[in-house]
């Protein structure tokens, strides 16, 4: 009898904690829960930390992340204004704002995973395509970015979802493209490359031509001096010889005849002057040398 009576009070403890731990849940507070009863939810969300209570067996509790979430997307091809086909890389951070909203319509974060890349990418194809490539890649990347944050959280409201932030990583051209892109720049190149080497042959010729000419103008700057320097040796020459003339002139003359034999008459030739007069009247008495 007493072995069956505790078998019976262990049974009742037993069943006491089961339905314990299946009335009693707890909230952290990174979290919020949703209580279900037969697939209908019972209760507003409770985003309230704590202990909490639920009706066993019958009601079942979800529960909601409330951190800030991220969602990193695929990289998605859409065409630019300019027809260009970019390749775009972005991510969303986004958060759970309505959780019974969120559990009616897409149960949990798989769920929203697939809404959000589709809205996602159905905004970035629709706010990029009205805008040229070099707007997209340089320009206008913070308003774009808000546009399409704007546009994707008024259709991601209707899924309990708020849409905090909406970045582009990257946007590259398709590989095709980018060949193609890359001989453009190659032959844009080879063209700056041989329009700065015909600048540097100009240039090369300007300087040439002006080292060139300031050359002739310090040949000439040269000549100039030096004639006028000869000139004035030539006129100081001449006022010393006539000055020397005017003290002697009979010694002057001679010396400037004797001169003018010297180079008259060479040193192997022989001169015959028959009667001296005139230009060889010095030589009037002169004895012909010994050979």
């Amino acid at each position: 009898m007493n072995k069956n009576l505790s078998m019976g009070v262990t049974l009742i403890i037993a069943a006491i904690l089961v339905i314990l731990a299946q009335s009693l849940y707890t909230v952290s507070q990174w979290r919020q829960a949703l209580v279900v009863q037969l697939g209908k939810p019972v209760e507003p969300a409770i985003s309230e930390p704590g202990l909490h209570f639920k009706i066993p067996f019958l009601q079942e509790v979800h529960f909601f992340d409330r951190r800030l979430l991220e969602f990193d997307q695929e990289p998605q091809e859409i065409l630019s204004a300019d027809k260009k086909n970019l390749k775009v890389d972005s991510y969303t951070r986004w958060r759970i704002v309505d959780p019974l909203k969120f559990y009616q319509t897409v149960r949990d974060e798989s769920g929203a995973a697939d809404r959000l890349n589709d809205i996602i990418y159905s905004n970035i194809r629709e706010v990029l395509g009205q805008f040229t490539m070099m707007e997209i890649v340089s320009e206008s990347r913070a308003d774009l970015t808000l546009r399409i944050r704007e546009q994707t959280n008024i259709q991601a409201n209707k899924y309990g979802i708020e849409i905090v932030d909406v970045r582009i990583k990257r946007t590259d051209l398709p590989m095709e493209n980018s060949k193609a892109v890359f001989r453009r720049m190659q032959t844009e190149r080879d063209r700056q490359a041989k329009q700065y080497r015909a600048q540097g042959e100009e240039e090369a010729v300007k300087i040439r031509s002006k080292a060139a000419r300031e050359r002739e103008v310090l040949l000439a700057e040269s000549y100039k001096s030096a004639q006028q320097i000869r000139g004035a040796g030539d006129a100081e020459a001449t006022k010393v010889y006539a000055d020397a003339y005017r003290q002697d002139p009979r010694f002057f003359e001679f010396s400037r005849t004797l001169e003018a034999y010297g180079k008259s008459m060479g040193k192997d030739s022989t001169t015959v002057v028959m009667e001296p007069a005139g230009f060889f009247r010095y030589l009037q008495g002169a004895v012909p040398a010994p050979r």
